[in-house]
């Protein structure tokens, strides 16, 4: 499940665990803490924000070439840019820094810490285990032509799929994008499924574009966001060679956040030749 679905809106379930685990850790924090009157909030949002912080930072360091050519696109956080391990690290070194300079905060924010600490690390694994334990649907979609293509019979090779609509305007924006990417990644096949849209408003978009039809296909049913549990657009979801979902992207991509995600299912010799 990618997305919590709260009447016409679609959270991201990632974003709302994390927020989450910080409500928690206040929660438990502020009830240890309180007969001190030491309310480890402001040590615990410091820690948000600078663990969030550095895991842009690092991710923004390590696909530098690529934001490169536009710099302010490191500031565009949407592509969900972010890199766990040294935002984990930072945020302990801001909380280590507010218990060295205050010590009553010292137990209500460990407290705090490993409550939230446990809520989010086990949410995370839950949800990692639940992505990588779905396989390509057998659903049957169909190319613009009308012709049947049987989803699940595309497994052999790494598939990026991306879904998408010719109404949103982040689609529009990311296919240039995921067309760059396919051109720099042979051994990884790309498949645009549009979500609801007849074949012939598909193609006039791509006619309006200069956009080829290759590897475009109809899910006029929307079958495919239910089974990966998202209603928001765009969604992509990344599966290996054998089938399986490695990696799923809610959001607009960059072509640094899409370059760090094939690298779930990239083949060796794709990987290589792209450096």
């Amino acid at each position: 499940m990618l997305t919590l679905d709260l009447g016409p809106l679609a959270l991201p379930v990632r974003s709302m665990l994390l927020l989450l685990a910080f409500a928690v850790a206040w929660g438990c924090g502020w009830w240890v803490g309180r007969r001190h009157a030491a309310d480890p909030e402001p040590a615990l949002f410091a820690m948000l924000l600078g663990g969030l912080m550095l895991a842009r930072l690092a991710f923004v360091a390590q696909y530098a070439g690529d934001y490169a050519a536009a710099p302010w696109q490191m500031l565009d956080i949407r592509d969900g840019g972010f890199l766990a391990l040294p935002g984990l690290c930072g945020a302990l070194l801001v909380g280590l820094g507010y218990a060295w300079r205050r010590p009553v905060l010292r137990r209500p924010l460990a407290v705090g810490m490993l409550a939230g600490g446990l809520l989010w690390g086990l949410g995370s694994l839950a949800l990692q285990q639940l992505e990588r334990g779905s396989r390509l649907p057998e659903l049957l979609l169909h190319d613009l032509a009308g012709r049947p293509v049987p989803l699940a019979e595309l497994a052999g090779q790494p598939l990026v799929v991306n879904l998408w609509a010719s109404w949103c305007p982040p689609c529009r924006r990311e296919m240039p994008v995921l067309l760059a990417a396919r051109q720099g990644n042979p051994g990884v096949r790309f498949l645009l499924v549009n979500q609801g849209e007849g074949a012939a408003e598909v193609a006039r978009f791509l006619a309006a574009q200069g956009l080829s039809e290759r590897d475009v296909l109809l899910d006029s049913g929307n079958r495919l966001g239910q089974f990966a549990g998202s209603r928001a657009l765009p969604t992509t979801l990344f599966y290996a060679a054998d089938g399986q979902l490695r990696h799923s992207h809610l959001g607009e991509l960059s072509t640094a956040s899409l370059k760090h995600a094939l690298q779930f299912v990239r083949p060796t010799s794709a990987n290589d030749a792209t450096h």
